[in-house]
């Protein structure tokens, strides 16, 4: 018998993504959204998934939970790849055992970053370091495991949820008038909340059609391009007109910057291809920093009236 709402189960718990799916799903009716997360289902122990999977009986699974800790992922590969890489295919292959769909979530990463254009689906992947090598694997896994897909690449995300750089400028700008800021790397700030509409579109689309062309890999940003810089400016821009901290900011460059992973100068991505298969476009990527901020700056106030 099918349930009048399609059960949706996404891996992971408290991560930006699972919570903006988690607050955008519980805005639409149709569907129910399921997080499933440690200690029941770990992807450090992939042999958990299956099983629990099957217990939850999903229409549509987002295998959106990952190791994001992209400069310690230089010294814990193997713990990398064992999460992003082998637990996804775990995933995707109990996907394919209950007849659902599978949406996994990937990276900018997986590009080196030299291009000069916006990259598309068909462009070589060259990942400059450990944690763009175990995304990926794990595309690799999914698809291998099942053609009944859609590998969502995605960058520089950030909202009200979890760990990200919107709220690292925040936090920075309560104490500093100013903040040095990486100028020359390029991609698209998206924000985690579109990031879930989109999603749910597309689960929408592959509960409702089993046509290939709505499966392979896709990538989803939010619209427009900025530097870090850029980015960071916005966010103090929107902040001080909210009330909220706000810092000048100091340009550098990567060099002035070093970190243990290398990352790619060019993160900018080109989405054509989901908007014609999926008719999904995300916004302008300036359009959404402001409620972000608002929904940060009120998290804030309301943790210190309690």
């Amino acid at each position: 018998m099918t349930r009048a709402r399609r059960r949706i189960l996404v891996t992971g718990r408290d991560g930006q993504v699972v919570r903006s799916l988690r607050e955008r799903g519980s805005l639409r009716s149709e569907f129910e959204i399921v997080a499933a997360g440690r200690p029941e289902l770990d992807l450090a122990r992939p042999d958990t998934i299956a099983s629990v999977m099957a217990g939850l009986r999903p229409d549509l699974v987002v295998s959106a939970a990952a190791y994001t800790a992209v400069d310690r992922a230089e010294q814990e590969e193997d713990v990398a790849t064992l999460v992003n890489a082998a637990a996804p295919g775990e995933v995707a292959k109990a996907a394919a055992a209950l007849g659902v769909p599978v949406i996994h979530l990937s990276t900018d990463y997986v590009f080196d970053g030299t291009k000069p254009a916006p990259y598309v689906e068909g462009d070589a992947a060259a990942p400059l370091g450990a944690y763009g090598r175990s995304k990926l694997l794990g595309e690799a896994a999914v698809a291998r495991e099942t053609a009944n897909h859609a590998i969502l690449r995605t960058a520089w995300l950030y909202g009200p949820f979890g760990h990200n750089f919107l709220k690292t400028m925040l936090r920075l700008a309560q104490d500093r008038d100013g903040v040095r800021v990486v100028g020359d790397q390029y991609g698209n700030p998206t924000s985690t909340l579109d990031l879930a509409d989109a999603i749910l579109a597309i689960a929408q689309n592959l509960m409702d059609d089993n046509d290939p062309a709505m499966r392979g890999v896709f990538h989803v940003t939010a619209g427009g391009n900025a530097s870090w810089a850029d980015f960071a400016e916005e966010i103090f821009r929107c902040s001080r007109l909210s009330g909220g901290p706000f810092a000048m900011v100091e340009r550098i460059t990567t060099a002035q910057y070093p970190t243990p992973a290398a990352r790619p100068a060019n993160s900018r991505l080109d989405c054509t291809k989901v908007l014609e298969r999926h008719g999904v476009c995300l916004p302008h990527w300036r359009a959404s920093v402001p409620s972000a901020i608002e929904a940060c700056l009120g998290a804030r106030t309301a943790t210190r009236s309690e």
